[in-house]
């Protein structure tokens, strides 16, 4: 899974990473920007993508393909 980490007292959120190390960022921020004051905000999640999203591209190239080959043996 992928966190993106808002902070509590600003606009200001991390990208999109394991949890370790958007925690991290945000604390890191945190230190920077808001000294003082502990992290807090909300935690956004997702799930990543096992094939990375290249699903329709697949099916898209697969399709060109067979109209291709209908084409050549249609003769």
């Amino acid at each position: 899974m992928a966190y993106r980490y808002w902070c509590g007292e600003c606009g200001f959120k991390t990208a999109w990473l394991g949890e370790s190390q958007g925690e991290q960022r945000l604390v890191e921020h945190y230190a920077k920007q808001h000294p003082g004051i502990r992290p807090g905000g909300q935690v956004e999640s997702r799930r990543k993508r096992p094939d990375g999203g290249s699903g329709c591209a697949l099916v898209v190239g697969l399709v060109v393909l067979m109209l291709i080959l209908a084409a050549v043996y249609r003769r």
